[in-house]
């Protein structure tokens, strides 16, 4: 590890710290703010889907589906492999491939934004844009397969329930600046 001034420390190797959770956990807002303020980059998994197919999610999941969305999924994490010290924000169904989750650890460190369905339900503000959300039913369901994949994958766990923002953001800076991983 060395430190190139600036308060930006560089690690050695490939040492990304990927943020997981549900549907409306926070992630993105997390990786990108966290990222401001350790001077990181930030990278979200869903939007380089996006670029890399010339299409939002929701379009993809409609006319090429599922498959090829977690396809091209799969392909962006191997291209942050040849990168450094990333925020990844990654979309809620990344760990339903165990190659992803293989391909997190290889690469950094997991950490699961732990809440409950109810306050994902509250923070999706486009839920036209979370195709695989469905109605409250189906999310159900969801967060039922996921939260032990969440769990399983996680090497560290965030609580999220009935916080707010600024006490996730400050809980989260806080565990990760103490393991020396900002």
């Amino acid at each position: 590890m060395e430190n190139l001034g600036h308060n930006v420390v560089v690690h050695d190797g490939c040492d990304h710290i990927f943020f997981v959770g549900f549907l409306g956990a926070g992630k993105s807002t997390l990786a990108r703010n966290l990222g401001e303020l350790f001077h990181r980059t930030y990278v979200d998994t869903d939007q380089m889907v996006e670029r890399s197919l010339g299409k939002r999610v929701a379009q993809i999941f409609e006319e090429d589906g599922e498959d090829a969305f977690r396809d091209a999924e799969t392909r962006a994490l191997k291209n942050l492999e040849q990168r450094k010290s990333l925020l990844v924000s990654c979309g809620g169904g990344i760990v339903e491939r165990p190659e992803n989750c293989e391909l997190m650890h290889r690469m950094g460190v997991v950490v699961f934004l732990d809440g409950d369905l109810e306050d994902s339900l509250r923070q999706i503000r486009c839920p036209e844009r979370r195709p695989d959300l469905g109605d409250r039913r189906h999310a159900g369901c969801l967060y039922d397969r996921r939260r032990p994949l969440y769990e399983g994958t996680a090497d560290l766990t965030v609580d999220i329930r009935n916080k707010s923002f600024e006490e996730v953001a400050a809980a989260s800076g806080q565990l990760l600046w103490e393991r020396g991983l900002l």
